[in-house]
């Protein structure tokens, strides 16, 4: 026994001895030097140029030193301290020559045994020349399924899903679908097993578990950054991630209606919600004093301090005054700043037209502390076309500058003022769901906001009496996708359309 314990005092001196002089494998002992932020620039794309890296130290643990270095995937660069917090390097052009991730951290001598002078580590991310694009959905089917109760084990159900930019597995690891529903008690939303894939079609099943009770559940596809061994979809850490590799999550999602009755129609009356890049943050629909009002809540998901988990009412007038009637269709921008929806409320802003509008409510998440929440009106046109119309089922661009959505004019004969009939044939839109596009010029000078009509789509509903497909806008509105009874079109600008340029008259292809 007396040997037993000698074997184990000296095995213990051994791994002491062995801890006090390691340098590099965290996994033995916790790191010791200043904490660095994340460095700038904090990617490139590869085959760039020699070019300057500055990390600087943040937190409470010491200060850089003369002999401070940065080091990039373990190799120690030649360092210039600038003051006892800042350090710079210069990254040559062979170190990102391939697409990929660089682990940079800085390693600062050690002052003692136990001190191993390492700094935590960041991502430097290498993009990819081509940026993934943001997938487009225009349609699932089926988009229903009954309710499986306590048979659920064979009652998964293939759906098809169509619609444009969906990438194959052997990029950056392929588009995802995505499955969420309100009574499934998981972590969603959840990625679907998916069983075939094109660059317009994707199968993919949902499991049974999703399908017991009467519920409505969305579903959404998603891109990922195309950086090699970046992560998934939303994997994207920073806004230079997301315009230099791409990807993000469809602007819209469609329902799914599992079983029928009121529950089912309850469910469906909370809407399906919307979703952030990041998943930090959800808007919904949710009946407040009777009457349905839009809501964002915050998450807190990626915040690691200094975040609780909160819910706003974002159907609102300027003061903060709730929707004095319904609200719905809510969208939000990757970002979660900017929310769209569609609601018959009469207090939001002064001179809405009657009926269903489109409003754009800016919550002033993540802008400066001047910012000053908002709410605008959207479906208004100064030259008359959305006069006597109803607007719904908006979407959103990137920035929250354009936003489509589809205008809806009763086909009644236009009447002259006091009452008589006019002598004049209906309106040629009477009757027909049109589909504009707003510019409201956010973040852009010299621009005159402008809403642009770029189809007409025949019906008001479909055949079958279900919910009418909305447009669906990409990130940058380079692209609008719309579907009719039969099938969906995707309309591109006569001119390259991005966040600087205003929307042009779009042709069809």
């Amino acid at each position: 026994m007396k040997r037993f314990w000698t074997a184990v005092a000296v095995a213990g001196f051994a791994f002491g001895l062995l801890a006090g002089c390691n340098d590099y494998n965290n996994s033995i002992q916790y790191n010791t030097g200043p904490q660095i932020s994340v460095p700038a620039p904090t990617g490139v794309v590869t085959g760039s140029a020699d070019f300057l890296l500055t990390v600087n130290g943040t937190g409470a643990v010491g200060q850089f030193q003369a002999t401070s270095a940065i080091q990039w995937n373990g190799r120690k660069l030649a360092t210039n301290v600038l003051g006892g917090l800042t350090l710079t390097a210069t990254i040559p052009a062979s170190f990102v020559a391939t697409p990929g991730r660089a682990i940079v951290n800085v390693l600062t001598p050690q002052s003692g045994t136990g001190q191993n002078g390492l700094s935590n580590s960041e991502y430097f991310y290498i993009y990819a020349t081509t940026p993934n694009p943001l997938p487009i959905l225009t349609d699932v089917s089926p988009n229903s399924a009954p309710a499986c109760g306590t048979s659920c084990s064979n009652a998964s159900v293939t759906i098809t899903v169509t619609g444009s930019n969906f990438l194959p597995t052997s990029n950056s690891g392929g588009t995802t679908v995505t499955f969420a529903d309100k009574l499934t008690p998981m972590q969603q939303p959840a990625d679907l097993t998916i069983t075939s894939r094109s660059d317009t079609q994707i199968k993919a099943v949902i499991p049974g578990i999703y399908l017991a009770n009467a519920d409505v559940g969305s579903v959404a596809v998603c891109n990922p950054p195309n950086i090699p061994g970046g992560g998934g979809c939303g994997a994207c850490p920073d806004p230079t991630c997301v315009k230099l590799a791409g990807g993000g999550v469809s602007t819209n999602s469609i329902s799914f209606t599992i079983g029928s009755g009121s529950a089912a129609t309850a469910a469906i009356a909370e809407e399906t919600p919307a979703i952030s890049q990041d998943g930090r943050y959800v808007v919904y629909g949710s009946q407040q004093s009777q009457v349905n009002q839009i809501l964002l809540k915050d998450l807190c998901v990626g915040v690691s301090n200094g975040c609780s988990v909160n819910t706003r009412v974002v159907s609102v007038a300027a003061d903060g005054t709730a929707g004095n009637a319904d609200s719905h269709n809510a969208v939000v921008t990757p970002d979660g700043r900017y929310v769209a929806f569609s609601s018959v409320a009469t207090n939001l802003v002064e001179g809405a037209g009657a009926g269903r509008q489109v409003y754009v409510h800016d919550t002033c998440i993540g802008a400066e502390n001047s910012c000053k929440t908002s709410t605008a009106l959207i479906s208004i046109d100064s030259q008359g076309a959305l006069n006597g119309t109803e607007s719904v089922l908006p979407s959103i661009s990137s920035t929250g500058r354009y936003v489509a959505f589809v205008a809806i004019t009763p086909s009644n004969t236009p009447k002259i003022p006091g009452g008589a009939a006019a002598n004049v044939q209906a309106a040629p839109n009477s009757g027909l769901r049109q589909v504009f596009v707003r510019d409201t010029c956010l973040g852009a000078t010299d621009c005159t906001p402008k809403t642009t009509r770029i189809s007409m789509m025949p019906g008001d509903a479909p055949a079958n009496g279900t919910k009418p497909a909305g447009p669906a806008v990409s990130g940058t509105a380079k692209q609008i996708a719309l579907a009719d009874r039969k099938s969906a079109t995707v309309f591109t600008p006569t001119v390259a359309v991005d966040e600087n340029v205003v929307l042009a008259t779009p042709k069809e292809q």
